[in-house]
């Protein structure tokens, strides 16, 4: 543990892996293994739930929420939320106007509370956009709070709501996940179908036309294609069909659709230049957007004044354009298939991603320290964040903070670290001791569209996954439960898209 100015510390040790990772306007979020939260970037707003108001260059640690099992971790532009599945208990903090913390009042919080509303539930899902909430319950249902000026929060009223309120539009229909923008909402069901709701002036919401919507409304496909995954940008949508195939609808005056011009679309349109790529992740930014394939490539496009693109260069792109690492970083990729990336969330000008080797990278504007970097700097090229990477030089460091709510200082403590030992596989297997090789777990698989399929093994409470693929893709290992933004059943979740995550 070595001192740093102003009282912190760094905590140096084994390595964590990366589970899951958030994306706010001009802040960052990751959830790591042994129920680590770290956020950086704009604090302003409390949105990173370190007790203050200052912003943080490098990952720093969420010590408020040690010992709580937090599963699922997302951001709003100024707020954020966490959902403990052991003690089935939502949090919030940051940015309260308009009730988007879901506690009764618009007040802002700068350490994580728990949404009293929300109590006892089994969620499944949480989005949060501008200024507005949903979360989806384990029985398909949807809650909605925050700013309604539009009718987002699909309650058939404009009215703002500072508690979380059931979507009655949704009576038997079992929503599978929500999107947020913002100022729209779009979900999608357990069936494939699409909706949308919202602020529709941009044919954001699929529906045909610009007006809004105060109740959610079916969106048509001339193929009758299901969709399984569903990203909002801030007046954009992005929807994956359970074939892999892209769509794009909503406002594109600076390309974020894809479609090789800057015309808004008012229905989903297909992305012909991925039509040969099977997507499996997707998210959009405030006027780009990042899609994922299923073999690891990483596409970007829309709105780069700051490199958010992460081509090279600060121009905008109106079709997509494949995210190369620089030549400067090759070292960290050994072996080939390391580049693959395996997590994707883009912030209002930022971008973050995860490589199958566990490197985290960021890139476009980081005048908060959102990026991770240590330092205020744009970057157009993706760079490594040292303090979470597998790679970054001297190991993987995090700023440790703990918060005494009485009296709203925080100080750095140190943080417990998990070994991290090689698994039969020649994957990295979190363990707590011994050599990893007495994991003799059995073997369960479900298939998914006409390409994958997911297998996981089972020993106890511990879970080897992979995601086999035509080139038998290795994703990330996993303890007790998966925990990734689309799940499919209980208790195993099984998400819809190529990767798994979880908590270790």
């Amino acid at each position: 543990m070595t001192e740093q100015e102003g009282g912190s510390s760094e905590v140096t040790g084994p390595f964590r892996r990366i589970l899951l990772i958030s994306a706010g306007a001009s802040h960052s979020v990751a959830l790591l293994s042994g129920n680590v939260i770290c956020s950086w970037g704009r604090g302003e707003d409390g949105q990173l739930g370190h007790g203050d108001a200052e912003d943080r260059l490098s990952p720093t640690q969420l010590g408020t929420l040690d010992g709580h099992q937090i599963v699922s971790i997302t951001c709003g532009a100024d707020h954020t939320t966490a959902y403990s599945d052991s003690l089935l208990q939502v949090y919030s903090w940051g940015w309260g106007d308009f009730g988007r913390l879901g506690h009764g009042n618009s007040s802002d919080l700068f350490i994580p509370q728990p949404i009293k509303a929300l109590q006892g539930v089994r969620i499944r899902q949480i989005a949060c956009g501008d200024s507005h909430c949903l979360a989806v319950t384990l029985d398909g249902e949807v809650q909605s709070w925050g700013r309604n000026q539009n009718g987002q929060l699909g309650l058939g009223t404009t009215e703002d709501s500072l508690v979380p309120q059931r979507i009655q539009a949704f009576q038997g229909v079992r929503i599978k996940m929500v999107a947020a923008g913002a100022e729209h909402t779009a979900a999608v069901t357990e069936s494939g179908e699409l909706y949308g709701w919202g602020w529709g002036r941009y044919g954001n919401l699929g529906l045909g036309d610009r007006n809004d919507r105060l109740v959610p409304e079916k969106v048509s496909f001339t193929h009758g294609e299901k969709m399984v995954i569903v990203a909002c940008g801030w007046r954009h949508t992005i929807a994956v069909s359970s074939a892999g195939g892209l769509y794009t609808y909503g406002w594109s005056k600076y390309g974020q659709l894809g479609h090789g011009d800057f015309e808004d679309h008012l229905t989903p349109y297909k992305l012909e230049a991925l039509r040969d790529c099977f997507i499996s992740q997707i998210s959009g930014g405030w006027r780009h957007t990042m899609a994922l394939t299923s073999d690891g490539k990483l596409y970007g496009w829309g709105w780069n004044k700051f490199g958010q693109v992460g081509v090279g260069d600060n121009v905008d792109r109106c079709s997509p354009a494949h995210v190369k690492f620089p030549n400067d970083q090759a070292h960290f990729f050994t072996v080939a298939q390391n580049m693959k990336v395996v997590q994707i969330a883009c912030g209002w000008r930022h971008t973050l991603a995860v490589t199958e080797r566990q490197n985290m990278f960021s890139w476009g504007r980081g005048t908060n320290g959102q990026l991770g970097h240590g330092e205020s700097v744009d970057r157009n090229l993706p760079k490594i964040i040292e303090a979470l990477s597998v790679d970054g030089s001297g190991g993987q460091h995090i700023e440790s903070s703990t918060v005494d709510p009485s009296s709203g200082k925080s100080w750095v403590s140190l943080s417990e670290r998990y070994a991290v030992v090689p698994g039969e596989t020649g994957q990295s297997v979190v363990s707590d001791g011994g050599n990893g090789n007495d994991l003799h777990p059995r073997r369960k698989c479900s298939t998914f569209g006409a390409k994958f399929s997911y297998c996981w093994y089972r020993m106890e409470e511990v879970l080897e996954p992979h995601s086999l693929g035509e080139e038998d893709l290795v994703s990330a290992i996993i303890c007790k439960f998966a925990a990734f933004c689309v799940w499919d059943a209980w208790p195993l979740y099984v998400p819809l898209s190529c990767f798994w995550f979880g908590i270790c």
